[in-house]
């Protein structure tokens, strides 16, 4: 995927940079809204991450010139004007999202993720959760059904915790971060806040009580599956 950065800030252009990087996505950065909407045109990316208060000339003014010209890359504005109404005048200007400054790096991934899907892009080269992966600590995955077993015995869950289990069983003793989680639990729902993966990752904790092993937080990678110590 390629995705336009046009934001102005040294460090935040440092930061999405890096992350984005981190998930095999090419960033092309403008800091100048004047030179914006060349760099656009140039070469047409993906999605378009959209900072509202740029020198030369302010963001919302390139997102209507974008849209005038016919470019209807998928846009995500990112602000530190959080009212009600700057958002709709964001959206009735063509955004396609809005996202207030601070906001959380994982959200935000997934967000650029779910405006790719949307216009078609293939937006991961991560794997699909692994079907067949070996039995994990008594818990394993049934090919056919997707269902997920511990030490021969089906697990009670929903097909949300299902999957969600069956990610974590992909990577084994390894981290997996919110963004994929978000994307293989609610694949094809774009209405569901971010924050839905945890309660699912709650639901699934409490069904995991009795089989000694428990899903973990680590901050700023995601959720590991691991034996209960």
């Amino acid at each position: 995927m390629k995705l336009l950065l046009i934001e102005d800030q040294l460090e935040i252009q440092t930061t999405l940079e890096r992350a984005f990087k981190r998930q095999h996505i090419h960033v092309t950065i403008c800091g100048d809204g004047a030179r914006a909407l060349d760099r656009w045109q140039a070469s047409v990316p993906d999605v378009v991450v959209l900072d509202l208060t740029l020198p030369g000339l302010d963001g919302l003014e390139v997102l209507a010139q974008a849209r005038k010209a016919g470019l209807k890359t998928p846009v995500l504005v990112l602000t530190a004007r959080g009212t009600i109404g700057d958002r709709i005048l964001g959206l009735d200007t063509g955004a396609d999202d809005y996202l207030p400054k601070p906001f959380d790096l994982d959200e935000l991934e997934a967000r650029v993720r779910a405006l790719a899907r949307r216009a078609g892009t293939p937006s991961s080269s991560a794997a699909s959760p692994a079907e067949g992966a070996p039995p994990f600590h008594g818990l394993s995955c049934d090919d056919a059904s997707a269902a997920v077993y511990f030490r021969g015995a089906p697990l009670d869950l929903t097909p949300r915790e299902s999957a969600l289990l069956r990610a974590l069983l992909a990577r084994p003793g390894h981290a997996v971060s919110k963004e994929r989680l978000f994307e293989v639990v609610f694949a094809g729902e774009p209405d569901v806040q971010y924050g839905a993966i945890e309660v699912i990752v709650y639901r699934l904790r409490k069904r995991l009580v009795d089989t000694g092993m428990q899903v973990v937080n680590l901050r700023g990678l995601g959720y590991l599956l691991k034996p209960v110590p």
